[in-house]
């Protein structure tokens, strides 16, 4: 039974705002005085993205690429350049990487926004045409930093650079497009973008499968075997830590050994259906960065422990605070939801009631 549907639907809807373009008044009559260039401060719009590295200067070119999923932000949630110049009319061409969790690309003033992508080469495309400033975001992954600015014209702006300080100014006074480009992953990437090995506060002492956490980022999906060989026994996650990027949708697959399992959460309020066939399935999709612990209830005292490593959360050893809830879909084998979005939960309802109806109306054709 295929849940995500409901969810992603709820998920996704994003009020959008129509870009209406200017029709008058936009062009300034000979020997008439040009406005005054408004500054913009975007010191707090970039304050948490470690890749920008002041605007690069794409100026003199009539198409721009900026690439999504670049190296920054704790693993691949950065654009590349996070800031950029051009000239009025010109195509800024996203694309992406393939790398890291579905992304889009959101202006904050609703003039434009892209679908979810995930495919490395897809494009999202939008003309400037006029001068000013955008600020855009992938929103699943916009609190941990992956935003941009699109500065069109001579506008006037303040940003941080790499070297602690802020580029400023108009037209060439920012960065030039060279030293930009080739530092789209920013310094502060650098020491930041390198996994560190939680520390797992014990957890896995008794726990005999335990090797390190394994790194599964890049992936859309990832199964965790639930009654894999370990602790003397079919009593273990296979594997038993396991790293991911922020949105991975998690899949524990019952063996069908061992007798019965389940999956409850250690740091967060979740727990699966006792099951034990073989193919029983349970899913997660968290948001956000921190560790999720969790166990199977009955075999934890025998071992059964695991943990999931969302993003990069730099040694958190519980990392409870750092998981973002309120995109996490928690589903059972017969799609009965433990905990999710409250804009899921009514869906979920609604469907149970339904089956729950359907179970109870008699057969249209009789049995013969």
């Amino acid at each position: 039974m295929n849940g995500d549907d409901g969810i992603d639907e709820g998920r996704r809807n994003v009020m959008k705002t129509l870009a209406i373009g200017a029709t008058a008044g936009g062009l300034a009559t000979v020997g008439s005085a040009p406005a005054a260039a408004q500054s913009t401060d975007l010191s707090d719009w970039f304050s948490n993205v470690s890749n920008v590295d002041g605007v690069v200067d794409e100026t003199g070119k009539s198409e721009v690429t900026v690439e999504v999923g670049v190296q920054g932000n704790n693993g691949a949630f950065g654009f590349g350049p996070a800031a950029v110049r051009v000239d009025p009319g010109t195509k800024v061409v996203w694309e992406w990487t393939g790398e890291g969790t579905p992304h889009n690309v959101v202006a904050e003033d609703g003039s434009f926004e892209s679908d979810m992508i995930s495919e490395a080469g897809a494009t999202f495309t939008h003309t400037f045409e006029s001068a000013g400033v955008t600020k855009y975001a992938c929103v699943p992954h916009k609190a941990m930093g992956m935003k941009g600015a699109v500065v069109v014209g001579d506008a006037e702006v303040t940003v941080p650079s790499a070297s602690g300080g802020e580029s400023g100014g108009s037209g060439g006074s920012d960065s030039d497009g060279a030293s930009g480009t080739e530092t789209s992953g920013g310094d502060g990437t650098a020491a930041g973008g390198e996994f560190v090995e939680p520390d797992y506060d014990g957890w896995f002492e008794n726990v005999g499968n335990f090797d390190g956490t394994v790194d599964k980022t890049g992936q859309d999906e990832v199964t965790i075997e639930v009654g894999a060989e370990g602790n003397g026994g079919p009593f273990a996650f296979g594997p038993a830590a396991v790293r991911v990027d922020p949105g991975t949708k998690v899949v524990w697959e019952w063996t069908g050994k061992g007798g019965q399992h389940n999956v409850a959460g250690e740091t967060h309020d979740f727990e699966s259906a006792m099951q034990g066939s073989e193919g029983d399935t349970y899913a997660l999709e968290l948001d956000g960065q921190g560790v999720v612990k969790y166990a199977c209830t009955p075999h934890q005292a025998a071992g059964m422990k695991g943990a999931v490593v969302v993003g990069n959360p730099a040694g958190a050893a519980s990392g409870a605070a750092g998981i973002d809830l309120f995109e996490t879909s928690l589903w059972g084998l017969a799609g009965a939801i433990v905990a999710a979005p409250f804009v899921a939960s009514e869906i979920v309802a609604r469907r149970r009631r339904k089956d729950e109806d359907d179970e109870r109306r008699p057969p249209t054709h009789p049995a013969d």
